[in-house]
């Protein structure tokens, strides 16, 4: 069913569905923190926070604040009809490949630029990550990359049934 019911929104929560389409980005200073093999491959408190309507909040992390010594560029790329191609980054921890664990955007569309070179992860195939010390739940159907705290509510795309939205 779209549009789908809405999740209540209790105090200090927003909403997914009051997201914009086309999805804005905007540097925030939440502290974030990345986990893999057992370290700590990002801290950053300069992240951009991509909302799109009814997807969860995705951060990209700026390079430089990422362990380069971790990053392998990966297979493959996808198209993304607001802020154009995406490349593929592995990160290889003590000797394992992590593939496509994160993606990037080297040439952004217009209005995209502050995503230049920073890094979006997969909270799912990461061992953990953090916003402001919050464990982050990733988003269903391994596709989007969006980052659920106890700040956002649905439902959101990705679950079981959402694939027409």
């Amino acid at each position: 069913m779209y549009p789908p019911p809405r999740d209540p929104v209790g105090p200090g929560q927003e909403s997914v569905w009051s997201y914009p389409r086309p999805p804005s980005a905007e540097v925030t200073g939440r502290r974030l923190e990345l986990t893999l093999g057992g370290r700590v491959i990002a801290r950053t408190d300069r992240a951009v926070r991509v909302c799109e309507t009814s997807h969860p909040p995705v951060f990209y992390v700026p390079r430089d604040d990422v362990e380069a010594s971790v990053l392998e560029r990966g297979a493959g790329s996808s198209w993304c009809e607001f802020k154009g191609m995406a490349t593929y980054w592995d990160a290889v921890v003590d000797g394992v490949r992590h593939p496509s664990i994160a993606w990037s955007y080297e040439q952004p569309t217009p209005g995209y630029e502050q995503l230049r070179g920073a890094l979006a992860f997969y909270p799912s195939r990461l061992d953990g990550a953090t916003v402001d010390g919050e464990p982050v739940r990733a988003q269903a159907g391994d596709f989007y990359g969006g980052w659920i705290t106890d700040e956002v509510v649905g439902p959101f795309k990705g679950e079981p049934g959402t694939r027409g939205w």
